[in-house]
C-alpha cells in the first residue's frame, strides 16, 4: 500500500499543481469509499450514504484549493472555506490529475471526480475500494491529527523521544514502527528496510533496543524514506503518482520482497515470516541482531 514516500510524492505533485484552483463540479461514483467522522469513520449504506455524498458535493463545489499535504499515509486536500478532504489510498487507491480528453473518459474504478475551473479533473480511483475519503472541518481535522503519532522526518522527533517510543513497548520493533499512533507514515516496506539498514532484527522486542541502536534505527529510517521520496516511491504493481507514473525505488530494496535470497551485505540468508500481524517480515540471519 502507499506509505509515506508514495503519499508524499502524490501530495507534493498536487500541492504544486492545484493551489488556487477552484472546484467547478464534484461527482461521487462509489459511495462505499466515503467515511463520516460523526459516525466513527464507518462506511455508510443506503440513505445515510446518499446524504454523505450529497454533503461532500455541496461542501466542495465552489471551494478553492489552498494546499495539499501528507499526514501519516493520508493526503489532505485543504479548501477555502475551511474544509479538508482526507484521502487514504491504502492498497490500490490513486489520486490522478488529468486534462482534456483524458478527463472526459470515466474509468470503471473511479470513485470520485472533481472538475476544476481550468478544465482539469482530479480523480480518486480505487480498484478494490479499500481506501477511504473523509470530509472534515477544522476541529475534526485537529482531532484526527492528534490521534496520530509523530512524523519520522519531523526534526522535533529526537533520538531520545524515538528511543522512548521503542523502549516503552514489549511489541516487536517492526510492529511499533508501523503503529500509526506511535509513529505516523511508516508501513511494511520501509519498516523492513530500516531494520535491515540498522542491523536490528525486526522481531526483537522494543524494550530490548538500546539507546544507541534506536538512534541508528531512526537515522536509517529517515535515510530510506528520503531516498525513496527522491525516487518517487516504490511501485510493485498498483502505486502511481498524480500523473499516472510509477515510482523508481523498488530496485533499491535490500530486504522487502527478497526472502530466501542472500543478504547483499553479509551473504547470510534473508529469512521471511508472516507471523507478525500477517505481513511479510524479512531479515538477515547473519547481520541483524
Amino acid at each position: 500500500m502507499p506509505e509515506l514516500p508514495e503519499t508524499e510524492t502524490i501530495a507534493r505533485d498536487l500541492d504544486g499543481a492545484l493551489q488556487g484552483a477552484v472546484v467547478r463540479s464534484v461527482a461521487v461514483h462509489r459511495q462505499d469509499v466515503l467515511r463520516d467522522p460523526a459516525r466513527g469513520g464507518r462506511a455508510l449504506t443506503g440513505a445515510a450514504a446518499v446524504r454523505l455524498a450529497a454533503r461532500l458535493v455541496t461542501s466542495l463545489t465552489g471551494g478553492r484549493v489552498t494546499a495539499v499535504y501528507r499526514r501519516a499515509k493520508s493526503i489532505v486536500l485543504a479548501f477555502d472555506p475551511a474544509r479538508y478532504a482526507v484521502v487514504t489510498p491504502r492498497f490500490t487507491g490513486a489520486l490522478l490529475l488529468t486534462r482534456g480528453e483524458a478527463s472526459a473518459v470515466r474509468h470503471p474504478h473511479d470513485c470520485l471526480t472533481i472538475g476544476l475551473d481550468d478544465g482539469r479533473t482530479l480523480t480518486y480511483r480505487d480498484l478494490r475500494r479499500l481506501g477511504t475519503l473523509t470530509l472534515l472541518d477544522h476541529e475534526q481535522l485537529a482531532r484526527w491529527d492528534e490521534a496520530l503519532g509523530p512524523e519520522p522526518l519531523d526534526p522535533e522527533l529526537t533520538a531520545e523521544r524515538f528511543s522512548g517510543i521503542l523502549r516503552g513497548s514489549e511489541r516487536a520493533v517492526k510492529s511499533i514502527l508501523m503503529d500509526q499512533r506511535r509513529l505516523a507514515g511508516v508501513g511494511n516496506i520501509y519498516a523492513n528496510e530500516a531494520c535491515w539498514r540498522a542491523r536490528v532484527r525486526p522481531t526483537r522486542r522494543g524494550r530490548s533496543v538500546t539507546h544507541v541502536e534506536a538512534r541508528t534505527l531512526l537515522a536509517e529510517l529517515r535515510g530510506v524514506l528520503a531516498e525513496s521520496i527522491a525516487l518517487r516511491g516504490t511501485t510493485f504493481r498498483d502505486f502511481q503518482d498524480a500523473y499516472g507514473s510509477k515510482g523508481g525505488f523498488a530496485p533499491m530494496l535490500q530486504a522487502y520482497g527478497r526472502g530466501g535470497l542472500p543478504c547483499t551485505r553479509c551473504g547470510g540468508t534473508l529469512r521471511e515470516t508472516h507471523a507478525l500481524e500477517g505481513r511479510s517480515t524479512v531479515w538477515c540471519t547473519g547481520c541483524q541482531r
